[in-house]
Parts: C-alpha cells; sequence; structure tokens
C-alpha cells in the first residue's frame, strides 16, 4: 500500500466510523441539548460534512465547495456555519452559537455527507506519493505551514476522529451506545 492508499485508506475508514455511530441517530437525539459547553450531535455531524467539504474541496481541490454548487440549499441544515458564509473570514470562527441553534434535516445531511466523503476520496485518488510533501499555507487557521499529507491525516481523518469522540459522548449522556465497538 502506498501513501496515498493509506491515506484514502484513513480518510474511508473515519467515515466509515461516522456513518456507523449516526446511524441509530433520531431527529430528536440528534438536536438533544446536553449540559455544560457541549454541543448537540446534529451540530457535531454538520460541522464535520461541512468542514471537509470546504477544507478538501474548496482550500486542496481549489474547486466550489458542493454547499455551494450541486449541494447549495440542499445541505439539510437550517444554516451554514459562520466560517462557510459567502464573504466570511477565512479564520476560524466561534460555532458553538450556531451550534446550539442549528436544525438539521438527518436524512438530508447523511446524503449529503455521504456525497462530501466521496468527493474526498476522488480528490486523494488524483494525487500520487510526491503531492503529499506539497506545502499548505494554513497561516489564516493559526496552523502555519503544513505539508498535504499532514493536513489530510491530522486536519481532516483527525478533524473526524476528534468529533466522532465528542457525538459518542453526547450520545451517551442521552443512553445510547457510542462507539459501536
Amino acid at each position: 500500500m502506498n501513501a496515498i492508499e493509506s491515506s484514502r485508506e484513513m480518510l474511508k475508514q473515519a467515515a466509515g466510523f461516522l456513518e456507523m455511530i449516526m446511524e441509530d441517530v433520531t431527529q430528536d437525539q440528534a438536536h438533544w441539548m446536553p449540559g455544560g459547553a457541549a454541543l448537540p450531535i446534529g451540530a457535531h455531524y454538520a460541522h464535520i460534512a461541512i468542514g471537509a467539504d470546504g477544507f478538501v474541496n474548496g482550500m486542496l481541490a481549489g474547486k466550489a465547495p458542493l454547499f455551494t454548487g450541486e449541494w447549495a440549499g440542499k445541505v439539510g441544515v437550517s444554516d451554514l456555519p459562520p466560517q462557510a458564509q459567502p464573504g466570511a473570514s477565512p479564520l476560524p470562527q466561534p460555532w458553538d452559537q450556531w451550534a446550539r441553534t442549528l436544525r438539521v434535516d438527518l436524512p438530508q445531511l447523511r446524503r449529503y455527507a455521504q456525497a462530501v466523503h466521496a468527493s474526498c476520496d476522488e480528490f486523494l485518488a488524483t494525487l500520487t506519493d510526491a503531492d503529499l510533501e506539497r506545502p499548505v499555507d494554513l497561516s489564516a487557521q493559526g496552523l502555519g505551514t503544513q505539508t498535504l499529507g499532514w493536513v489530510i491525516g491530522a486536519g481532516v481523518s483527525g478533524h473526524v476522529w476528534a468529533h466522532l469522540g465528542e457525538i459518542s459522548c453526547v450520545k451517551g449522556l442521552q443512553g445510547q451506545k457510542g462507539y459501536p465497538v
């Protein structure tokens, strides 16, 4: 297995676990507001999908994110997050207020998320192992310059895994099983 195949597999595994964890989540559970600073499951799920779309399709592939093209108005969210709004600052903004008021259409959001997973894999399939050494300027995100390999591993796959833990925790607070294994 070469580095690109490994990167594709890593992202497929993260997307697979995400869908597995979301499989039994209902609309009510997706909107349930946990106490403290924790945020609803639906907001985490939307953040993962919209973030990957904007980051991979918009930034890395240099294309319009799906949420501005073929999926515009069909993502399954009441509002896009602040940093995904047209004309918004590229700097990450706090998203907790958005997350607390967000309404999701879970079946529609799942279809969009699956399209994002597929488009990310399509982009990775165009790369060579040498591309993974290409520098990517993430200064606007406060991360300096990283390699494309780091961005895919930590910035995309790692981001999914981090939020999977949060989704699993909020499911547990609702008496559900979080991680399936």
